[in-house]
């Protein structure tokens, strides 16, 4: 069975920051390490268990 893995706002924030920092170095490597992110996130949904992934924030 799959499952429907959702992005938040803020974790696709968080991936947009992570891709342009990278980028300061290497557009290459921002695409490959967002490529590599998206392509596990989409595996995941074929894990047996679903789950909401609770945030824990620090402040």
């Amino acid at each position: 069975m799959d499952y429907k893995v959702e992005w938040s706002p803020e974790a696709a924030e968080d991936l947009q920051a992570i891709a342009e920092y990278i980028e300061r170095d290497s557009e290459f490597y921002a695409r490959a390490v967002v490529t590599k992110i998206l392509d596990v996130s989409r595996s995941v949904r074929n894990l047996p268990c679903p789950y909401t992934v609770p945030i824990k924030m620090y402040s």
